[in-house]
């Protein structure tokens, strides 16, 4: 079985109503803030290693290193394909600035995106439109409605209940 099963079994399998879900996740969060106030600090430093290394460097067990490498995944440059991890193998947190924030910011992570450590790495005023960019691209507006007696949008002139809404 691979460690991304192992993880996604275990985690996403925990009740976060009950007592023991709860502290779980809130233990992970904190773990997880952790990690990437250190990433975070220092923005032109790429840590690689192989995912064992590098629990032991964040001081994660092998389960929460894996939780966070499934995190960032969509966030680097080059992804890891954590579908196959193994503890052997190497991966590279090289991400990508601003996708990683707005990841952050499209999963809510609001303990993640305001960070102290962004005022270094994105002004402001970047770290607004980026937030808005997030926030409206899961947006969706529906066109108007056709009326039955209005005039039928593909252009034929006619009514729409004679022409396309007469199905």
């Amino acid at each position: 079985m691979s460690l991304l099963k192992d993880w996604r079994d275990h985690a996403y399998g925990l009740d976060d109503r009950t007592p023991e879900g709860k502290d779980f996740w809130v233990d992970y969060f904190q773990h997880e803030k952790t990690v990437y106030e250190k990433i975070l600090d220092d923005p032109k430093s790429v840590y690689k290693g192989t995912v064992k290394e590098l629990a032991e460097l964040f001081h994660l067990s092998l389960e929460y290193m894996v939780g966070f490498l499934d995190g960032i995944e969509d966030s680097l440059i080059t992804p890891n394909n954590v579908d196959d991890i193994e503890e052997d193998t190497e991966v590279s947190l090289a991400y990508d600035v601003e996708k990683l924030y707005m990841n952050m910011v499209g999963c809510n992570a609001e303990w993640l995106y305001t960070l102290p450590q962004w005022d270094k790495i994105l002004t402001e005023e970047r770290r607004k439109e980026l937030y808005k960019i997030e926030k409206t691209s899961k947006t969706v507006i529906k066109p108007p409605k056709v009326g039955r007696n209005d005039p039928c949008p593909c252009g034929s002139g006619k009514k729409y209940k004679k022409c396309c809404g007469a199905n």
